[in-house]
């Protein structure tokens, strides 16, 4: 635009700028295409005077709200550890955009309205618990969980070993299944009582796990929501019937609408694969729902932030066009993919057939690091200065916050494998480590018998080191506000 080159632009914006404007600049210098700020006494001054403020760095509160949808693992059983990563990346998302002045909600969506449900409300009313093996853990989920194993196990003709057979053919059961599927569709209230006997239970046993992170939610937001009618206190836009219904009526609207193979789908532009949203039965599909649940976050929030696995692109991707092909501005949503967490081999044992669950994880994050702390203050322990209660609390925070570190320290779209000795590491750049300098500031005041103040005389910080660590305190809201843009 300038018609020059930007060094020669450069210049031009140095010489414009007068220092002695602005208390907080020293010089204005060019580096090639590039102007440098110098910072005067005065910036040094301000920082040291903000920093000692307990709130430095949070941003001013904005007029604009988020909703964070993480982690929203189907309810049929346990988190599993290959999912670890979504409730650690969508809590400290959360966490950054409410220090960055956002209206910050935590929603976790819940599937309750697909075929695994289904099945498991089936299984649940099928099987004899005497015959099912004993749960993992004394856990709902845990419980839960094995009448799902046998139900799926059974459906696919497999050997029950122990456990007793139902009453009732493959034929029989799967006529059941598609009978619930329908009573949700049709809005028939036993039906949802039924599949809540198994959903609910399911889900305040996995809120517990998650709650060990911790990982906490401010709405579990049912897909059948959208689907019930009356549709409380979700209306669809034009206000007729409920949002799936009133959704599918637009969408078989769109220009895009084919009805292939039985099914209703979206031919969708630049999208290798069709979209089905209805079936030849009338019921609709996952993704049916989920646009409504999208469409239903546009009208309650400025923006909308879902932490996905990998394997969710395609859908995704699906979601975001028929949005955009409704009218909607899609700029509104952000999608954070994450890939998958892996254990060394050999690092932990796996129970047969049920691989390891987050629980797992935690447990031997937790034990490892006791180990740890055990040998270093095994002294303080011996003399009486901590107690069994003091080495319980200090190795969950070391073992839990070496697994948040771990995730959140690496790029999401990178894979992790998690190598304890690294994580655990009191010396390297790990969650230990800064716990430890953390400890070993709070240490010093305590000696000094002094809390941070603000009367300090900042021309007492005058050798290099103390200006450049005041440099990077200074830099601490702009990297909130980077980080919160970036959702990184």
């Amino acid at each position: 635009e300038a018609g020059a080159p930007p060094p020669a632009v450069a210049e031009e914006i140095a010489d414009a700028i007068d220092p002695g404007d602005y208390a907080h600049v020293a010089a204005v210098e060019t580096n090639g295409p590039y102007v440098n700020f110098r910072p005067s006494p005065r910036y040094y001054a301000g920082t040291l005077e903000a920093a000692t403020d307990e709130s430095y760095g949070r941003l001013d509160r904005k007029d604009e709200s988020v909703v964070v949808e993480h982690t929203s693992a189907n309810p049929t059983g346990p988190v599993h550890v290959g999912r670890a990563r979504n409730p650690i990346i969508g809590d400290a998302i959360a966490r950054l955009l409410d220090f960055a002045g956002y209206d910050v909600a935590r929603h976790y969506y819940v599937n309750d309205a697909g075929r695994q449900i289904a099945t498991f409300t089936w299984a649940y009313e099928t099987f004899d618990e005497s015959t099912l093996p004993d749960p993992e853990r004394d856990q709902a989920e845990y419980d839960l969980v094995r009448y799902y194993r046998a139900g799926t196990t059974f459906l696919e003709d497999d050997d029950l070993g122990d456990v007793a057979a139902p009453d009732a053919t493959v034929e029989e059961a799967e006529t059941e299944i598609e009978s619930i599927m329908q009573g949700l569709e049709d809005g028939d209230p036993h039906t949802y009582e039924r599949v809540a006997a198994v959903v609910d239970d399911v889900l305040a046993g996995m809120e517990a796990s998650l709650a060990r992170l911790p990982a906490e939610f401010d709405a579990f937001v049912k897909e059948t929501r959208f689907m019930r009618s009356p549709p409380e206190g979700v209306a669809p836009p034009d206000g007729e019937g409920t949002w799936v219904e009133s959704l599918i009526d637009r969408l078989r609207d769109l220009e895009v609408a084919v009805y292939e193979e039985g099914a209703w789908q979206l031919d969708l532009p630049d999208i290798d694969k069709n979209l089905v949203f209805l079936r030849s039965d009338g019921t609709s599909l996952y993704a049916t729902r989920d646009l409504a649940h999208h469409e239903w976050k546009f009208e309650q929030f400025d923006r909308a932030v879902t932490v996905l696995g990998e394997d969710h692109r395609l859908q995704a991707d699906q979601v975001e066009t028929t949005l955009d092909l409704l009218g909607h501005d899609t700029d509104q949503l952000e999608q954070v993919f994450y890939s998958w967490v892996n254990l060394p081999e050999g690092g932990m044992s796996t129970r047969e057939g049920t691989g390891v669950d987050l629980d797992d994880l935690l447990d031997e994050a937790v034990s490892r690091a006791r180990e740890e702390v055990e040998n270093r203050l095994g002294d303080r322990i011996r003399d009486d200065d901590l107690n069994e209660a003091d080495v319980e609390r200090i190795a969950r925070q070391v073992g839990i916050g070496a697994v948040r570190y771990d995730v959140v320290a690496t790029q999401p779209t990178k894979g992790i494998t998690f190598r304890w000795e690294a994580a655990l590491d009191f010396e390297a750049q790990s969650a230990p480590y800064v716990q430890y300098v953390h400890a070993r500031c709070c240490g010093i005041l305590a000696e000094a018998e002094e809390s941070p103040v603000s009367d300090v005389d900042p021309a007492l910080l005058d050798t290099a080191a103390e200006r450049d660590l005041l440099e990077v305190l200074a830099r601490f809201p702009a990297v909130i506000e980077e980080a919160a843009d970036a959702l990184e």
